[in-house]
């Protein structure tokens, strides 16, 4: 893996299904286990915790 502090989503089931994030000041990185080595979205945390909003809104 990169050298950015990955942990694992706590809503993470055995197996290649799960959501890794390293996040920092100035951003939050996202990767699956199935790739780790490859980012998949780096955004500004701002943004980051709007689009999480917009996803629980929807979920609901």
């Amino acid at each position: 893996m990169s050298t950015h502090d990955w942990q694992t989503s706590s809503y993470c089931q055995e197996g290649d299904a799960c959501v890794h994030v390293a996040a920092t000041a100035e951003t939050v990185h996202l990767t699956e286990s199935s790739d780790p080595a490859g980012v998949i979205l780096s955004a500004h945390p701002d943004t980051f915790a709007t689009l999480l909003r917009a996803l629980k809104k929807n979920h609901d």
